[in-house]
């Protein structure tokens, strides 16, 4: 058990039978009456964020969600095949759970997975990956000295916008937490 005084950003917990993480915290002492403490929370099961105040003695159960490394295979389908590297056993995940992160993730590649008492909700992709350009319009020579940008199909389907020089072929590093380009890969 954890009091709501100690909350963090990071700190995962039980409440109403739904698992929290906190994403923002501010300890208040107004000048009359008890202090509080204002929490904006989500759910990591459904993502959902929402706000709430606590009294700073309130007891609430400590979540543990365990993060394990995982080598993606291949997908059936509506179903995402992640296999754990220490047993070599695989688990297959729905669309739901891995779509934001699919789109950066090739077959082979290692990813994140979350579980909570032993249910994968969520999967994190690498925070940069390299990944295959395989359709956009020709680039202009000298065309670099712009900000513009034009879309870009990659190798997994994902697209994403790109400065005007990259062309087809190349191999881009992508920021996975933002979705955007970075740089070339020579």
């Amino acid at each position: 058990m954890i009091t709501a005084g100690d909350f963090r950003k990071g700190t995962t917990f039980e409440l109403d039978g739904q698992v929290f993480t906190v994403v923002d915290f501010m300890h208040v002492k107004p000048g009359k009456g008890a202090a509080f403490v204002r929490t904006k929370m989500k759910n990591v099961i459904t993502g959902g964020v929402t706000e709430r105040t606590f009294n700073p003695t309130e007891k609430v159960q400590e979540a543990v969600i365990e993060r394990k490394e995982m080598q993606y295979l291949y997908n059936d389908g509506s179903l995402y095949y992640f296999m754990d590297m220490d047993t070599y056993d695989q688990i297959p995940l729905n669309k739901e759970k891995v779509e934001d992160a699919i789109q950066y993730l090739k077959e082979n590649m290692f990813a994140t997975i979350k579980f909570y008492k032993g249910e994968a909700f969520s999967v994190e992709p690498p925070n940069f990956v390299e990944l295959l350009i395989t359709h956009c319009e020709p680039g202009i020579k000298g065309d670099t000295a712009t900000n513009a940008t034009k879309p870009a199909t990659l190798e997994t389907g994902f697209e994403i916008m790109v400065p005007l020089f990259v062309n087809e072929g190349d191999v881009i590093r992508i920021d996975t937490r933002t979705g955007e380009y970075m740089e070339r890969v020579k």
